[in-house]
């Protein structure tokens, strides 16, 4: 196989297009997020003091030092680490809890075998392995 067809392929597995799909969703949701904390939160910041928070600078010799970009970099990014922890980590990890809880109900379908220790199903009178005679199971 050429590099071309291999590359192809790898563009074509299913994981490298969700992750461009996720990668296009979050920076347009990222700019949602962005306009609505510059055009909203950020003046209902500086409401009780009457001023625009997002031109909130200082001056340093002939740099300027613009904290309120950097205050509203911030929100955004919190925002949106509360939005991704709420919407994807936490049901998540609900889900694999209940997977895992469900696993863990689940009767054992195999046991090892006391001479070789090869897993053997949990039904088997001799070991596929070693042919020795196996225990009978107890309930």
């Amino acid at each position: 196989m050429g590099v071309v067809e291999e590359f192809k392929t790898f563009l074509s597995q299913g994981n490298v297009i969700q992750l461009a799909v996720a990668f296009i969703i979050g920076a347009a949701f990222t700019a949602v997020v962005t306009a609505f904390v510059t055009d909203i939160v950020t003046p209902l910041i500086g409401i009780p003091g009457n001023a625009d928070f997002s031109g909130e600078n200082f001056t340093v010799g002939h740099s300027i030092f613009h904290v309120g970009l950097f205050v509203n970099a911030v929100i955004a990014f919190v925002l949106i680490a509360l939005v991704v922890f709420f919407a994807i980590v936490r049901p998540v990890a609900k889900v694999e809890e209940r997977r895992k809880a469900r696993l863990a109900a689940a009767p054992p379908t195999t046991r090892a075998c006391p001479q070789c220790l090869a897993t053997v199903p949990i039904l088997a009178q001799r070991c596929q392995f070693c042919t020795q005679p196996l225990p009978a199971v107890t309930s």
